[in-house]
């Protein structure tokens, strides 16, 4: 109901608003767990917290009384109605309301929690947990406008109406009885589970244990057998023949067929479709040849195949044995859908009474399924002798259905333990004989609990896929917890169900630490599933082309079949956009904290930065670890995040701060990966408190190219402790990193080392200035020995570009950055500006790179070229043989092929002029506006090529 408030009104809606909506599907910055972030702005809302609007608190526990049990954050029951008493702002109140909408709807959850958005007054995030997330976003809606309403009324919005749509909407998207039974016990079990589509594909485990079900049949359910079981007139034939009860029964297409076979085997005889299921079609106890040829099309039309089963009439009561796994797990009698008199209420009323009963729903969606009122029903009841509106004496059964279908209205009674032990083989052999895991076997007899072989009776019905609401939810005795054999089936104790996933994050650095380790393991003889920006790599081949360092990508690894180890390279948008995408990760690496994207999603600063990357490393579990790099103060900060144990890696020298920090720790019994310097070289070294283990030198790691690239250094230490956490043998390791290059095809657009024209040039992906810093040192590190051997100097040229995203002064401080490497610098833009305008980003990196000249650095000449392959053939010409050039590149496969074809040309003497390539007399200028005419007809010809001119009117 509404209320009246003291709020102001007009064109200015004071209504709690919801300005952005989020679904984080694993561990995120605000829960460990799946949940969802909506943005609410409360208005002039933001003034009236609840206890300010009278009668607000009464009518919200009127409509949802089920807020009396929230604790909040008083942790009693009714904490909650404490907090609006006491006065509680509406956005708040909302993340209670959508709680508790998913609780009534059969979701127990608990956790959220609404913060205050301090950059914008008014603006709330509120957090909160689900198990279906439309589910949850339906309710999240729903949350926000009772709120409104209640403070100020909207036209036309009943909540009572509102509510049962929503609840109907979730009984649809909700997992039936027996699906919700198996993942119950899954979830029980860690069993991590996720849902394929919209109805009951769900998949169990993770790679290579994956396994799936689709309600209750199971990866191990034979086609064959399901089949089988599908063709009544087969099945009865193979029990059968393997000497189990079965009736007599003849297969026909046609009226008079069926007569026929009903007179040859003898009334009474049932009819019913070959092919059906769930009872539909099934004609029982029919006891002449007129009810068979009335009986005949109704069975027809219940079958696919148009053929139909007539089968002598068993007498008895009708019991469903459940067989998993060939063992019988449970087994109920099926009561037909019926009413009991009272002596005051008629049929009709009768049955309207008994739908009423909220265990009751629209086929499977409940425990109980509504009894039908149908032509059927009615002709039942009057061949007992009553009317559809006569009063039954009190205690008459009154019976609606002749089967004791769950679908058709029926209850069930467990009788699990009375059945007699010779009637539970039978059920067994004949699930093994039709090939079933899985199966439901339908006996009719006068008592489960008397052998079916001396009071008569039979297997009137094999069923693949069987559903266990009769068993889950009896309507009479225990309910059997079947959910457990199913997964026992599937998930042998001891079983592993996971696949070990290993998170890489950091600013730089992330996607070569995650090749290395990749390498590393799949020398191990893992099948190893890797993310990053260049794409999904299952098995060393690249799956996917595509910057996949999200976590849908994540999923995806994780339901390859192939896959028995996951690497992931795990990006900050990522995080703040969906979470992890999986619930923990095994060992969690963070490269470093730097400066970039800074600026974007509400990340302004180092630590909120970190705070996002910090989420693997909440994700790491007790018996879990957290490779951390100990020379990064905010690295070093996320170890009190961490729930498992820490494996430092350290650039550091021995004898400094750092060092003795993380010898201490090694000490304690933690284990570290650093440096030892001797007169041979830097040895990389694995200790475990006492215990030392020499790994490898640096420069005998082809990566490193001498050690002169710290970058990878740091890299394979990282690499190895995650190696090491996993469990690799330290040979193992070793070999991974003397193996481990930084060729194309190992490690694609990370420092590709090429020779065109006799001079060396690198493609590498740096793009930001931290990146710039490391490629810098090794550019020195690397002339610096190089010009040991060189007779001449060694030129340093560089293409350089800036994403156009980053904030202003990160783009020129990577210009200033590059300025002091390189002796020439080439400027290019990447092919999306990321809104900014043509020349824009390229003009900051030059801004920054003349600031820097200015102040005397090593930079004596800057171009600018913004198309990428014209900026590397530009740069590449300016190199004479000897010389380095170091591309930092946008899209590095263009880059690649582009190379070759200008070596190859160089082979052919493409070049016929008397100018060579580096010549100092050639006006630089020139050769920009060359290389840019050249490149624009190059691309105009391309574009020809694809989409031919529109001709002329």
């Amino acid at each position: 109901m509404p209320i009246d408030r003291p709020v102001p009104t007009g064109p200015a809606a004071p209504d709690l608003q919801i300005v952005s909506t989020r679904v984080y599907r694993g561990a995120n910055v605000w829960s460990y767990d799946k949940a969802v972030h909506l943005v609410v702005d409360l208005g002039v809302l933001e003034g009236y917290p609840s206890d300010t609007l009278p009668g607000f608190t009464d009518a919200l526990l009127q409509l949802l009384p089920g807020l009396d049990g929230h604790t909040c954050s008083r942790g009693h029951r009714g904490g909650f109605i404490e907090r609006l008493h006491e006065g509680t702002w509406l956005g708040h109140v909302a993340e209670h309301v959508a709680l508790q909408l998913q609780q009534q709807a059969g979701h127990d959850l608990r956790r959220g929690k609404t913060r205050a958005d301090r950059s914008v007054p008014g603006r709330y995030n509120v957090i909160y947990g689900y198990l279906d997330e439309r589910v949850a976003l339906a309710a999240g809606r729903l949350a926000v406008r009772l709120v409104n309403h209640l403070v100020r009324a909207e036209p036309g919005f009943e909540f009572p109406l509102e509510f049962d749509a929503f609840l109907a909407s979730s009984a649809r998207m909700a997992f039936g009885p027996s699906t919700a039974a198996i993942i119950e016990e899954a979830t029980s079990r860690d069993i991590p589970w996720t849902r394929l589509n919209q109805a009951s594909l769900v998949q169990l485990g993770q790679g290579v244990h994956a396994q799936r079900i689709r309600a209750t049949m199971t990866s191990r359910t034979s086609a064959l057998a399901v089949d089988i079981a599908g063709d009544k007139s087969l099945t009865t034939t193979l029990l059968g023949s393997a000497g189990l009860p079965v009736p007599k029964a003849e297969s026909v297409r046609s009226a008079e067929a069926a007569a026929e076979a009903a007179t040859s085997i003898g009334f009474p005889v049932v009819v019913k479709p070959l092919d059906g299921n769930h009872g539909r079609g099934v004609c029982l106890d029919l006891r002449s040849e007129a009810d068979v040829l009335a009986a005949f099309p109704i069975a027809q039309g219940q079958s696919k195949r148009g053929v139909v089963q007539v089968e002598s009439h068993i007498t008895g009561k009708d019991y469903r044995c459940l067989i998993i796994g060939g063992r019988m797990a449970a087994i109920a009698e099926r009561v037909p859908a019926h009413v009991i008199g009272d002596g005051e209420h008629t049929v009709g009323e009768l049955v309207e009474i008994t739908n009423a009963d909220p265990r009751r729903g629209v086929g499977h969606e409940k425990v109980l399924t509504r009894i039908a009122v149908d032509d059927a029903a009615r002709e039942l009841v009057k061949s007992q002798g009553y009317e559809w509106d006569s009063i039954p004496p009190a205690e008459q059964m009154v019976k609606l259905a002749l089967t004791g279908n769950m679908s058709t209205g029926g209850i069930s009674v467990d009788r699990t333990f009375d059945a007699h032990p010779d009637n539970i083989e039978i059920a067994e052999e004949a699930a093994q004989l039709i090939g079933l895991d899985v199966a439901g076997i339908d006996f009719i007899c006068p008592d489960i609990t008397a052998p079916v072989r001396e009071t008569g009776g039979a297997i009137c019905e094999v069923n693949a896929a069987p559903g266990f609401r009769m068993h889950t939810h009896p309507t009479v005795g225990e309910p059997q917890f079947i959910g457990k054999p199913v997964v026992d089936l599937l998930f042998p104790p001891g079983a592993p169900s996971r696949v070990p996933i290993v998170a890489v994050t950091g600013t730089n650095g992330k996607t070569t630490t995650s090749r290395m380790l990749a390498h590393i393991m799949k020398g191990l003889g893992h099948k190893v599933g890797m993310t990053s920006t260049d794409g999904i790599v299952i098995d060393e081949r690249l799956v996917i082309r595509a910057d996949a360092s999200g976590p849908r990508s994540a999923r995806m690894v994780l339901s390859n079949p192939r896959v028995d180890f996951a690497v992931f390279e795990v990006a900050r948008g990522g995080i703040l956009r969906e979470g992890l995408g999986y619930d923990r990760n095994d060992i969690a690496v963070v490269t470093n904290i730097a400066a970039d994207h800074l600026g974007m999603r509400g990340i302004d600063t180092l630590e909120q930065l970190a705070t996002v990357k910090s989420v693997v490393v909440e994700a790491v579990p007790r018996d879990g670890f957290a490779v951390l790099n100990a020379d990064d103060p905010h690295v070093r900060a996320m170890r009190r995040k961490c729930s498992g144990t820490i494996v430092w890696f350290s650039m550091e020298p021995p004898g400094s701060e750092i060092r003795e920090f993380v010898e201490e720790r090694c000490r304690r019994g933690a284990r570290t990966v650093v440096l030892e310097p001797s007169d041979r070289g830097e040895m990389i070294v694995l200790r475990q408190g006492r215990r030392r283990m020499p790994l490898a030198w640096t420069h005998l790691l082809p990566s490193t190219f001498g050690g002169t690239a710290r970058m990878n250094v740091a890299n394979a230490l990282a690499a190895a402790g995650a190696a090491f956490a996993a469990g690799a043998p330290l040979h193992d390791i070793r070999q991974g990193l003397r193996t481990y290059t930084t060729s194309y095809y190992l490690s694609p657009g990370r420092l590709n080392r090429l020779e065109v024209n006799s001079a060396e040039v690198f493609v590498d992906y740096c793009h930001n200035p931290p990146g710039m810093e490391r490629l810098g040192e090794f550019v020195e590190g690397y002339v610096e020995q190089r010009q040991k051997s060189q007779d001449h100097r060694i030129s340093r040229i560089g293409m350089i570009g800036a994403a156009g995203d980053r904030r202003d002064e990160d783009i020129e401080a990577l210009g200033h950055i590059a300025a002091e490497h390189f002796d020439v610098m080439v400027v290019r833009e990447d092919a999306n500006l990321r809104r900014r305008a043509p020349g824009e980003a390229a003009a900051l990196v030059v801004r920054g790179a003349q600031r820097a000249m200015d102040a005397g650095a090593r930079c004596r000449q800057i171009a600018t070229v913004v198309d990428e392959i014209a900026a590397v053939r530009h740069s590449v010409h300016l190199a004479n043989p000897g010389d380095l050039v170091m591309l930092c590149v946008d899209q590095h496969a263009a880059v690649l092929a582009e190379l070759e074809d200008f070596t190859h040309e160089a082979a052919a003497g493409s070049r016929t002029d008397g100018d060579q390539p580096g010549d100092p007399d050639l006006d630089p200028q020139q050769l920009v506006d060359e290389a840019q005419t050249s490149y624009a007809q190059e691309a105009a010809a391309r574009r020809e090529a694809i989409e031919p001119p529109l001709p002329t009117p």
